[in-house]
């Protein structure tokens, strides 16, 4: 896989058609192209109403939210029949800042529609209260969609350190993000995970992991530790 005793690699940003409408591939596509490029599980963390979403603000909520998982549960199906952990999440977009939502479920999403007008202090409250983790997405992306770079400490658990589709150094174009395409990057952990909370666990819990960007391999501090095998 990537480095030796790590044998575990997880995609958790990953977006897939209809959810994402800056995606190219469906859920079940998204899903082969892991299984079959050696990933152990992918979190599949589609925009939200807040962001880039492909389905319609329209659509009354619980309706919204069962064609919003649409590629979730199309590459479950798959995961299910390949051996690959298929997990959910989601991204949530504030006023062009965005963060990856984990440990929540569809069903709790349904309950909750009050989340839609939450403000980032919120949004935490609300996430923590239902169980789930809150992390900021590449916190330093210079986009036409992002006014300007806000950074809230008091109100995430943590940050995404690598986007390897925007520092591979073959997937450094926006043409390649969200497809088939993968960068070979993410979180890789010395054990298979059993769920996303699991993953939330691992993640507040301090456990051990490396992170790539499908060329290089840091520790949580962002230290070269070597390699991709």
């Amino acid at each position: 896989m990537i480095l030796e005793g790590y044998p575990c690699l997880y995609e958790t940003h990953m977006h897939t058609r209809p959810g994402s409408a800056c995606a190219h591939n469906s859920g079940a596509e998204m899903a082969k192209a892991a299984h079959l490029m050696g990933y152990a599980g992918i979190i599949i963390t589609d925009h939200n109403w807040g962001g880039n979403t492909g389905i319609s603000r329209a659509l009354p909520w619980e309706q919204w939210v069962d064609s919003f998982t649409i590629g979730y549960r199309e590459a479950l199906e798959y995961g299910q029949k390949h051996d690959l952990n298929v997990f959910w999440g989601y991204e949530a977009g504030y006023r062009g800042t965005e963060f990856l939502i984990y440990g929540v479920t569809p069903d709790w999403l349904k309950a909750h529609p009050e989340i839609r007008n939450a403000d980032v202090k919120e949004q935490y409250r609300l996430i923590h209260e239902g169980g789930g983790m809150v992390i900021h997405a590449h916190p330093f992306r210079e986009a036409g969609y992002i006014p300007k770079i806000r950074l809230y400490p008091e109100y995430v658990d943590g940050v995404e350190g690598i986007n390897a589709a925007h520092s591979s150094s073959g997937h450094k174009s926006s043409h390649y993000i969200h497809t088939t395409d993968l960068p070979g990057g993410g979180i890789a952990f010395r054990r298979r995970l059993t769920s996303v909370q699991d993953y939330c666990r691992a993640i507040l819990g301090g456990e051990d992991y490396v992170l790539t960007n499908g060329d290089a391999v840091f520790d949580r501090k962002g230290n070269p530790v070597g390699s991709l095998l």
